[in-house]
């Protein structure tokens, strides 16, 4: 028997979220972006409304502006739309046990062992699941239905908004292998050019595509394409912790990332924003009770946005913001002039290779002791904790002036958790 898979997509989440919280922004052009004063002015989501003057995800401020003259934009608030993530969850979790999210907007839910106790059609729990979202949170969704994830996933895309699209084993050749292959999870711009330069334009044609050529050009991951295209994928939907109301999964790493407000062509700079970084690194690793071998780095510069990354290893496990930061430091010194001619445009500091805190630390009789930085950051993060993340901040973060008042952990963008996790 075929699995029954749903991929609940929360239409223009941001911008919906908003509206279902001020009323009165309904039926009007919405759009949530970046801080403008600190280079982030580009567009995050936007509204069914502003979608209509052609305004596009991650294009500036004010080009958006220029199509829509009466575009409302809102700074994001990322622990509201947390929120309404998981009040959504709460809602999937009343028809199966089995819910993975794919980014706070997307879930799939596994509804084959428990379809027979909500009617036994999927199309009925689909519709049920979209009137609720409508009726309790004010958000639409788009839902796609199939046997794979991956389907399942390119029907919830395939019309939108608030619509629901069943992907059979009758309908997926009309209907998937028709489509661009960039339509394909996991097909990027530089797969589609790949694909495109050996005539290979649909999700069919991916499908039937050689051994030989994928092999050839693509490694593992073209077989892995392959397979999604044949929806032949039978990867499982995780199952959920009710109490985390989020899937379980193993943390590989913690980063952070920013670009900064103006090019970076000083030392005092970037080290303000590698600090800036290393704090909420080393903060999120303490948090978990979790420690870093390996310290990573990545630097994007402001001429041509080409990017690279390097790493180190710590000479013992940690997860203090003062060895973060100086390895973190350590490696930009080593591999950037830091001068006008060399202007750095954003930065990503990751911490990496983790094992688990323990309170007993193996001493070198040939160091001398340093003191515990590490018992020092945990009574400052209780201090933030209870009085806010910005209420003590190091002085070396203030040497950039345009960082002042940044709280870079709360601000953080939750992405995606990578489809391969596991």
């Amino acid at each position: 028997m075929d699995r029954v898979i749903l991929h609940s997509d929360m239409n223009s989440f941001y911008a919906s979220v908003e509206q279902a919280e001020r009323p009165e922004l309904r039926g009007k052009p919405v759009v949530v972006a970046g801080k403008e004063e600190l280079r982030h002015g580009i567009v995050l989501t936007k509204s069914v409304e502003a979608k209509k003057y052609g305004i596009k995800t991650a294009e500036a401020l004010w080009q958006a502006r220029a199509k829509c003259p009466d575009l409302i934009v809102l700074p994001p608030r990322y622990r509201i739309y947390r929120r309404y993530s998981e009040m959504a969850r709460h809602i999937y979790y009343q028809y199966t046990d089995l819910v993975e999210p794919f980014g706070l907007d997307e879930c799939w839910l596994d509804l084959t062992g428990s379809l027979a106790l909500h009617g036994g059609s999927a199309t009925i729990v689909a519709r049920e699941i979209s009137e609720r979202m409508k009726a309790e949170l004010g958000c639409t969704v788009s839902i796609g239905i199939s046997w794979n994830k991956i389907f399942a996933k390119f029907g919830s895309d395939y019309k939108k908004p608030d619509a629901i699209t069943h992907i059979t084993r009758q309908n997926y050749q009309h209907i998937v292998w028709k489509a661009p292959v960039r339509d394909l999870l996991y097909v990027g711009p530089a797969t589609e050019r790949k694909l495109h330069a050996y005539n290979i334009r649909t999700i069919g044609q991916l499908a039937g595509a050689s051994d030989a050529y994928l092999q050839r050009r693509f490694g593992k991951i073209g077989f892995v394409l392959r397979t999604f295209a044949r929806g032949q994928d039978t990867t499982p939907v995780k199952p959920y912790d009710p109490l985390a109301r989020d899937v379980q999964r193993e943390v590989k790493s913690y980063g952070n990332g920013l670009t900064a407000p103006h090019p970076i062509t000083c030392a005092s700079d970037a080290r303000a924003l590698i600090w800036l970084l290393s704090e909420s690194v080393a903060q999120r690793m303490r948090a978990d009770g979790m420690r870093a071998r390996t310290i990573q780095i990545g630097v994007r510069n402001d001429v041509d946005l080409s990017g690279y990354g390097c790493q180190v290893k710590l000479d013992r496990p940690s997860a203090a913001t003062r060895h973060v930061a100086q390895a973190a430091w350590a490696l930009l010194r080593a591999n950037e002039p830091l001068d006008e001619d060399h202007p750095i445009r954003a930065l990503h500091v990751r911490a990496s290779d983790l094992v688990e805190a323990d309170p007993g630390v193996q001493l070198s009789l040939f160091e001398s002791a340093e003191p515990d930085w590490e018992n020092l950051d945990l009574c400052i993060d209780e201090l933030r904790r209870r009085f806010g993340n910005t209420c003590i901040v190091r002085g070396t973060e203030l040497l950039d002036s345009s960082l002042a008042g940044l709280d870079i952990k709360d601000e953080n963008t939750v992405h995606p958790v990578g489809y391969f996790h596991r």
